[in-house]
């Protein structure tokens, strides 16, 4: 996703107790290197059995598994909990006409409207940073009284967990960068994350 963040102050405040979250990505999709692929539903090029067994015993075997609908997430989660929840709130970002074009052919005044504006901007047919956001924190929000919670998700929704408890701005998280098949122990408690300066 392009940096740099729009004028103006957005914070996001999240006024509940710690929660224990264990972030695993999705293992390598099969699609082209440099293209855009969001919310496309696509197989995957690993073997998904090797993956969770590589996970498993760093997961506790007592905490609700959540994963995004998208199969490459899915087929995981049900190798590593008996019985995973389906939500859509943990997909991708959706880049409406955007998806599987190659990210070259973009135009170059879209790109730049998006670095301009990270949080706002809206690809055509698509959502914006800050729709993401408020979906990923609405699940968040619905399962705070859980101490612990496993979530097979995508990148985005990691780079935005992670930034948001570290409280780095937009510019900052949105370069993170995560390997497939990763897991990221984060505990997020009340945050404050100032989204308008760099």
């Amino acid at each position: 996703m392009p940096g740099g963040d729009p004028a103006g102050d957005r914070s996001v405040v999240l006024p509940w107790s710690a929660v224990q979250l264990y972030l695993i990505r999705h293992p390598r999709p099969q699609v082209s290197a440099g293209l855009c692929y969001g919310q496309t539903d696509l197989p995957l090029a690993e073997d998904v059995a090797a993956c969770a067994a590589s996970l498993r015993a760093a997961l506790p075997s007592d905490a609700p598994c959540f994963t995004s609908p998208s199969q490459r997430c899915r087929l995981l989660a049900e190798r590593l909990h008996p019985v995973p929840v389906v939500d859509a709130r943990l997909m991708e970002m959706h880049f409406g006409l955007w998806e599987m074009q190659a990210w070259d052919d973009i135009p170059r005044e879209a790109l730049d409207a998006w670095a301009a504006d990270p949080l706002g901007f809206v690809p055509p047919g698509g959502e914006s940073v800050s729709a993401l956001q408020a979906r990923v924190l609405d699940f968040l929000a619905q399962h705070q009284h859980l101490p612990a919670l496993t979530l097979v998700t995508h990148g985005g929704v990691i780079k935005l967990l992670a930034g948001l408890a570290a409280g780095e701005p937009t510019s900052v998280w949105q370069a993170r960068k995560f390997d497939y098949g990763v897991l990221l122990p984060l505990q997020i408690g009340p945050l404050w994350h100032n989204a308008g300066h760099d």
